[in-house]
Order: C-alpha cells, then sequence, then structure tokens
C-alpha cells in the first residue's frame, strides 16, 4: 500500500482476516466488502412503508446467534440513510431505563447518521445566538430601501396542526447485531405493517403513537429461533425538531428514488438524461439537491439544481494514454501521481468511490474468497452479477479504503475496483486551465433564471404525478405546496469617492471603464524596479511599458523607467536574475513569463513573499498578447501594482466613524492535508482602504482558527500606531466556515477575539460583532417580470421568511450574474455588541462589497474576506510557508 494510503488508514486497527490486497491467486476480500451480493441496499437504513425485499444467506457473523446474516453489497458500503438517536452502548439493554423518559420536545436530542456521527449539517440547528442579541431579539428585520416581490426555490410544507413523531428504542433478546435481520424482523408485524415508519435497527420513529407505551413484539428467525422484542416510547417530537427534519429529509431522498434518481454524495442525479458535451469527451447528469428546514414561520422544503460533471473516459482508457505519453520508464509512479485521490463513478452500480492506491500485483484473473467460502475470479464475478465482460485480463487493481460509518475505530475495509469499469470524475487542474473547454461547460450548467425555475417546476409536477411518491408523503402525513413567495428589500446604490471628485458609476455591477479617466486616491511613485523577461518577449514587454505609462499617468500614477533583465526560459533562470540583481532599494519585481507552468509562478512567489520580502507582479506572455486588449490589461496590472506598494484607489462613505473591520478564511495546504493556512486581514484606517494582513499555517484537523488572538491584538496595535487611539468598533467578517462548525466558532473563535479587544485598552475596549459568510447557500431569488422570472437587482436584501428564526441573518445580493442564475451571500451574526441596527449592518455589507481593489466593480462577499481567501490560497497554493512580516501592511498577494 502506497503512503498516501496507509495515512488514510492511520489508527485503524487491521483485523488478523484481513488479507493484504496485493496477494496473487488468493487475494480474499475483507469480510464486510464481500461483492457476492448485487441487492441494492439504499433502502437498508430507514425503510418506509414498503414491505421488506431483503434476502438471507446461510453465511454467520461474529455476534450473531442464528446464522440467517444477509450479506452487504460489494460497493454500497456507505449507502444507506439513517438515523441514530440516543443508543445506547448496548442495543439490547434494559429498556426500563426509557420509561419514564418521554419529553415533548427535543431537548438533549442528538441527531446521527449511520456511523453514529452527527450529521454536520444538522449540527447547526442547535446553536441559537439570537436569543442573546437583546436588539434584534423582537425583530430582525430592516425597513430602508426599495421593496421587491422575489419567488424563492423554497415549497411549503404543509403537516396536520397536531403532528407529532413518535421516537421508539427497540431493544432485542437475545441481542442481534445484524442491522438487516433487526428490521426485517420488526417490520414482520401486523402492528407496523401499515404505519409510516423509519427504522435503523435500534431507533423506530412512527408518525403514529402505538396503544402502549411498551410493546413486546416476538418473531422467529428462518432456523425457528425465538427473538422477543420490546418497543419502548422514549420521545415525542414536534415538527421542528432537528431529528424530525432528518427525518423529513430522509423521506424526499426515498421519494427522489422513487423518481429513478441515483444518489451521489448527498445529491441526486438522473443518468438517464446525461447531457453529452461529445467534443471534449464528458457527460453532464443533472440532478438536485434537496433539504428540509424550519424558517421563520413554516416548514419549507427547499430544491436546487445540480449537476455532476462525469468523463467519459475510464481509468483505463486514461492510464492507457498516460503510458503512451510517459512510456513505461516511470509510469508506475506517474500514474499514482496522476490517480491517488481521484473521484471515480462505477455505472454498474452508480456509485462513488475515492482512488487510495493502485495495486499492481492483483490482475482480473486473481480471485477473491466470498462470505460462503467459494473463491471466484473478478472476471467471472462481474459477468455474473452485472453480465460484464471484461477485456483487458492485465490491468491492474485500483484500491479504494472504505472506513466504516458506524464506528471510527474500526477497521479499514478494502475494495478492488477495476479500471475498465470505473469513470473519472470532476475535472483536472489541466481541464480546467482550457478555457474553450469551460466555456462549453458553463453553458451548459449556468442556468438562466427562467430555465432554473422551470427545472424546479417540473421536480414538483413530477413528485405530485407519481404515485409512489405521493403515497410516501400522504402516509407520513405530509403535503408538498406550492413554491413560496417572498418581499424583500433593494437598497440604495453606492457612491464611488475618488481623489478629486465623487462618481456615480456608469454600471453598479462595473467601474472598470471609468477607472481610466479617474484619478485614484494615493499612490506611490514606482522609481525602482525590475522587469524579468525572455528574449522573445523583449517586443511585448515594450509595448506593454508604453501602455502602463499612459494609463499610469491618467490615474495618477507614476512609473519610471524599469531595468530589464532578458534570461532563458526556465523557472531557475528567472529566480537566479532576482537573486542577482535585487536590491535593497528595489520596489516591486514584475517576471513576464513565458508559460503558466505552476513552478514558475510557486518558485518566484515563494523567494519574494519570504526569503527576499518585495512585492511582486507576474504576467503571462500570452495576456500581453492579446490584440485590442492591451489598454484594458495595462489598467488592471497598473491598478494592482498601486496596491501592492500600498496605495489606495477609492472608497465609499463610511458612517461609522472609528470602524475597523475585519475579514478571516481558512484554507488547506496543497501540499499537506494535515497543515491549514488562515488569513487574516484588518482594515488599519477609518476610510477603511489601507489593510494589515497575517498569515499562518497550523497543524489541525478542522477549519478552526487558535491564532485569532495574536493576529487581532497585531492589527489594533497597527491601528493604534496609524490613528492614535483604538477602534470604537470592530466588525468581523468570518468566511471559511464549513457545516457544523457554528457553534464551535461561538465556543472557540469569537472568546479569542473578544479577549484580544478586551485586553488592548485598559478603559474602555473596543465593541465587537462577529458575522459567519457562506457564499454557497442553496436558496435562490428571482423577481417576475412579464410572466418570466430574472435576477434580483443589485443591492436586494432578504431578511425573513427564507431566514431561521433561531438566528440573526439574511441575504445579500451585491453581484451581478451576466449569465446563468445569481447566488445570494448568507450572512449570520453570532455575536454583536456593537448593537447596530438591521438596515445599517445590511448597509454596511453591502458598501464593503465595493472595496475589493482587484475588480473595480462589486463582489459576491465583503472586501476584507476576499483579501483573506486570496492570501490563504497563494500561501495554500504557492508558499507553503508564512510570508514576511515586512510586506504585512500591503495586499502583495493581489
Amino acid at each position: 500500500m502506497s503512503g498516501r494510503a496507509r495515512v488514510r488508514a492511520r489508527g485503524i486497527a487491521r483485523s488478523p482476516s484481513a488479507v493484504e490486497m496485493g496477494r496473487p491467486q488468493s487475494s480474499q476480500w475483507p469480510t464486510s466488502v464481500d461483492p457476492s451480493n448485487n441487492e441494492a441496499l439504499s433502502d437498508c437504513g430507514f425503510v418506509g412503508t414498503s414491505g421488506i425485499s431483503q434476502q438471507y444467506s446461510d453465511s454467520t457473523e461474529k455476534g450473531v446467534n442464528s446464522s440467517e446474516q444477509v450479506m452487504m453489497p460489494f460497493g454500497l458500503v456507505a449507502s444507506s440513510d439513517s438515523i441514530e438517536g440516543q443508543r445506547s452502548s448496548q442495543s439490547s439493554g434494559n429498556a426500563s431505563h426509557y420509561k419514564d423518559n418521554i419529553s415533548s420536545d427535543d431537548a438533549g436530542c442528538t441527531f446521527m447518521e449511520r456511523g453514529g456521527k452527527i450529521r454536520r449539517d444538522f449540527l447547526d440547528l442547535g446553536v441559537c445566538t439570537r436569543e442573546k442579541l437583546t436588539h434584534v431579539r423582537d425583530c430582525k428585520t430592516g425597513s430602508s430601501g426599495i421593496p421587491v416581490k422575489l419567488v424563492t426555490n423554497l415549497f411549503s410544507l404543509d403537516l396536520p396542526q397536531d403532528w407529532q413523531l413518535y421516537q421508539y428504542h427497540v431493544t432485542y433478546t437475545p441481542n442481534l447485531e445484524s442491522r438487516r435481520m433487526r428490521i426485517a424482523l420488526l417490520y414482520s408485524h401486523r402492528e407496523l405493517s401499515n404505519k409510516a415508519k423509519a427504522f435503523d435497527g435500534v431507533i423506530l420513529f412512527l408518525s403514529q403513537k402505538l396503544e402502549e407505551k411498551v410493546t413486546e413484539l416476538s418473531s422467529e428467525t428462518q432456523r425457528g429461533e425465538a427473538v422477543k422484542m420490546t418497543v419502548t416510547l422514549t420521545r415525542e417530537l414536534p415538527a421542528s425538531s432537528p431529528v424530525c427534519l432528518q427525518v423529513f429529509s430522509i423521506i424526499f431522498r426515498k421519494i427522489l428514488k422513487k423518481l429513478s434518481m441515483y444518489q451521489i454524495g448527498r445529491n441526486f442525479y438522473k443518468p438517464s438524461e446525461p447531457v453529452e458535451i461529445p467534443q471534449h469527451n464528458l457527460s453532464l447528469w443533472p440532478g438536485f439537491t434537496v433539504s428540509v428546514s424550519q424558517f421563520e414561520s413554516r416548514l419549507l422544503f427547499s430544491a436546487d439544481v445540480s449537476y455532476k460533471i462525469l468523463r467519459n473516459e475510464t481509468v483505463l482508457e486514461f492510464m492507457t494514454g498516460l503510458c503512451r505519453q510517459t512510456g513505461m520508464s516511470g509510469f508506475t509512479q506517474t500514474c499514482e501521481k496522476q490517480l491517488i485521490g481521484f473521484i471515480v463513478l462505477t455505472r454498474y452500480n452508480n456509485k462513488t468511490y475515492r482512488i487510495d492506491d493502485i495495486d499492481w500485483s492483483v490482475k482480473p484473473t486473481h480471485t477473491f474468497q466470498k462470505r460462503d467460502g467459494t473463491e471466484i475470479t473478478y472476471v467471472d464475478y462481474y459477468k455474473q452479477q452485472y453480465d460484464i465482460t471484461l477485456s483487458d485480463l492485465n490491468q491492474p487493481m485500483l484500491v479504494s479504503l472504505l472506513k466504516s460509518k458506524r464506528n471510527d475505530n474500526a477497521e479499514a475495509q478494502m475494495a478492488h475496483l477495476i479500471p475498465e469499469l470505473c469513470f473519472l470524475t470532476g475535472l483536472s487542474s489541466r481541464v480546467t486551465s482550457d478555457f474553450q473547454l469551460m466555456k462549453v461547460v458553463a453553458e451548459e450548467m449556468r442556468l438562466s433564471p427562467s430555465g432554473r425555475q422551470q427545472r424546479l417546476a417540473r421536480l414538483a409536477d413530477d413528485i405530485h404525478r407519481n404515485k409512489d411518491a405521493r403515497f410516501e408523503l400522504e402516509t407520513w402525513g405530509l403535503h408538498l405546496g406550492c413554491q413560496m413567495s417572498l418581499t424583500g428589500r433593494v437598497v440604495p446604490s453606492e457612491k464611488i469617492l475618488m481623489q478629486d471628485h465623487i462618481c456615480q458609476p456608469t454600471s453598479a455591477a462595473d467601474w472598470s471603464k471609468d477607472m481610466r479617466s479617474w484619478k485614484i486616491l494615493s499612490t506611490p511613485s514606482l522609481n525602482k524596479w525590475l522587469i524579468i523577461c525572455s528574449d522573445r518577449a523583449e517586443n511585448v514587454t515594450e509595448n506593454f511599458l508604453s501602455c502602463l505609462r499612459r494609463v499610469g499617468n491618467s490615474m495618477g500614477f507614476h512609473v519610471d523607467c524599469p531595468k530589464i533583465i532578458k534570461v532563458q526560459e526556465t523557472p531557475a533562470a528567472f529566480l537566479s536574475a532576482i537573486q542577482k540583481h535585487f536590491d535593497p532599494g528595489v520596489q516591486l519585481v514584475m517576471c513576464i513569463l513565458p508559460s503558466n507552468q505552476q513552478n514558475y509562478y510557486d518558485s518566484i512567489k515563494k523567494y519574494l513573499s519570504s526569503d527576499c520580502p518585495v512585492p511582486s507582479q507576474c504576467v503571462l506572455v500570452r495576456t500581453l498578447n492579446k490584440q485590442g486588449m492591451m489598454m484594458s490589461v495595462a489598467t488592471k496590472i497598473a491598478m494592482q501594482m498601486t496596491c501592492k506598494l500600498g496605495g489606495e484607489l477609492w472608497a465609499v462613505e463610511i458612517p461609522l466613524k472609528s470602524l475597523m473591520v475585519v475579514g478571516i478564511d481558512v484554507c488547506k495546504d496543497a501540499f499537506n492535508k494535515g497543515m491549514v493556512v488562515v488569513g487574516f486581514v484588518a482594515s488599519i484606517n477609518p476610510r477603511i482602504t489601507r489593510w494589515f494582513s497575517r498569515c499562518i499555517l497550523q497543524k489541525t484537523t478542522t477549519d478552526v482558527a487558535d491564532c485569532l488572538k495574536v493576529f487581532m491584538i497585531g492589527a489594533l496595535n497597527k491601528w493604534y500606531k496609524h490613528n492614535h487611539d483604538l477602534p470604537a468598533r470592530v466588525i468581523v467578517y468570518r468566511d471559511g466556515v464549513g457545516d457544523g462548525q457554528l457553534k464551535t466558532l461561538v465556543e472557540y473563535e469569537v472568546p479569542q477575539l473578544l479577549s484580544s479587544v478586551t485586553e488592548a485598552s485598559s478603559n474602555v475596549s473596543s465593541k465587537l460583532s462577529v458575522i459567519v459568510v457562506r457564499k454557497k447557500c442553496t436558496q435562490r431569488f428571482f423577481t417576475e417580470v412579464n410572466r418570466t422570472v430574472q435576477n434580483p437587482p443589485l443591492g436586494t436584501v432578504v431578511d425573513s421568511e427564507a431566514t431561521r428564526p433561531e438566528c440573526y441573518d439574511f441575504y445579500l445580493i451585491s453581484q451581478a450574474a451576466c449569465r446563468g442564475t445569481v447566488n445570494p451571500t448568507y450572512y449570520n451574526v453570532i455575536y454583536d455588541d456593537n448593537g447596530l441596527k438591521p438596515d445599517h449592518m445590511q448597509r454596511l455589507t453591502f458598501k464593503l462589497c465595493h472595496l475589493y481593489y482587484n475588480w473595480p466593480g462589486l463582489i459576491s462577499i465583503p472586501a476584507p474576506c476576499q483579501y483573506a481567501h486570496k492570501l490563504t490560497f497563494l500561501v495554500a497554493q504557492s508558499i507553503h510557508k508564512e510570508p514576511s512580516l515586512e510586506l504585512a501592511n500591503s495586499l502583495f498577494y493581489l
């Protein structure tokens, strides 16, 4: 096994029965990944109203008193939907513990995945931050702006007024460890046959209450062994309970399966309706991401369109092409480097796997041992199970480590996959750099508002028309209602403050054309700088310098003649020239690169950001060769150079005086996944045009920062140095927050920030607000115009109906979408000492979306967040160590 695969299996004990995958001829399969049964497992977690279709085998499993154990199908080990509630360590324990423990609410509830893990997207539901914010406890909605009617991708989900979910704990005597057998025995009883139910082997949910608090049932296995089942009522849950929300989500997953959709990850796709892109050998599977959540006043079903990108290229075809390119010398190492870590899809069962290793010693003609003790070759297995004939009998095996979801300490199960039957998913970095290919993919995936609305309407119609789907909803007492409409507000547009006048841009989304005639706020002169280029780039360099001086003069940016150094077209030559010709007086180094090979950029940025700290600018020759675009390119480069020298481009009016805004983002290091890059960017002047940037790499398994106190104290000291006082207010925008991390932010990161602002002053400390920013949210909003839908106008705010009652939250649309559907950004204020009115918080957030100097226009998130993202991305992808503090006062990472 390769080192990378070993890392993924680290700390997981290997059982004596686990045989190494590389053993030829008699290579055994781990017992829990037996491929001898191809029956779908997708409903083995929560089985709904349908009957039992499981078949029994005669194999024996440890802990099962009878030998009637259903074998788990190959490749579907991690595919079932389930919930596990408060589970005892021994599922056959004494039920009397639960007899007097019925509660009418969900206090103390845990809601878990099949693995006993609490689902990340449900963890945040228990975090109620609004109740601690007294100024928005009664009302969190604003009132300024122009009202606008909006259509959403949310559908009402109606329930009877007194609807409840009943949770039961089921014990078996004698104890049965087989989950399938538990389900089959319980579902065989007439007391449950006509009830809507969900059962994971221990916790049973019913929409109708059983007559008795404790119900005793008995059954017999096929071998005639008696099994006693005790069903004990433990809780009665309201529809708003997080446990109910997870049950509702699982019900809709079952409904989508009834609509002939397949689950891949958390989304559902229709392989029967692919969008083919034959010129690039790609397929797009259309599908949906769905969820059920409690919003302000009611339960809502959310659906949005999703696509799965598949390559019509098998792993075997990829390996064959790679072999032709590289030759046999070093092929195995190159192949492993290219493939390990990729996600592949096996279309015979529509399941995805991660490639953790390649076993070159095992071939399709080798055998593995089935659970019944018989041996079969991979060739024969796929012929018998799927009627697939393998064409290449010498291909190696892909290895995927399947960690048990039921127990973190369980052994890693290894699955062998046939390269010929595995299709690559997603797009490689080489493919994403192909502009024409990405343009074609975007044209197919980027749906217009009307196109997206049609897909949503079709989904709702399909659910209503499908008899099985409709029956599933009715059995649970659910009714899928109409698409929800609501009223949003459009906040006023902002004016741009330049050096000598106040401007109203022609387009609120993009004022790049206006920048050539406006004087920027402030900029130092560029007197001494270097240009490193190849001989072939000499002419284009001269043309570029001419354009740069012209646009610089109109912007107020003085550019002197640089020292031009010509080198060979190798990364080492560029780096050597910088080392040889650099001296302390140089303000900036520009490198005109012959290609976009990563090693050019990485070596230059790493040296000039850490070893020899000076702002740098890298430009591709092909960028300067674009006909008719030289002035536009020169304008954007001039703006970047100005920022890297500490200049200020433009501002907007900020009514709050003495305000510091902070952006925080987190990114995993590209080389070392155990390292996390934390970026921190803070404004250091009241006009919010100058910035202090810090970055650090920390070892962690989560995206939680533990260095914020040091960063904040440094930012406050920098503010004091420039303004001779501490800021009255500090507002922090925290980006890069994953599902389930909200509680950790409230309990771990907010105290760090609060402690730093408190300790910074012995008198009155700065008031602090912390806002979580989410760019990727599933909510969509449309405006209706002439019987069709369009994207909402810039500055649209939604702070009611589609928000959550336990949060001080709102949506903001601060960017335009020329094509496709605009995506709102979700803001959740988790701490707020400033006590700003909702109107003021929303307007301030909108203003900050104007201040990102790398784009003369509006962006989707506040500028400090985007600066922090750019900083962490540069360090994670290219530098891999902390940049020099000498660059902290400039936007050197743009």
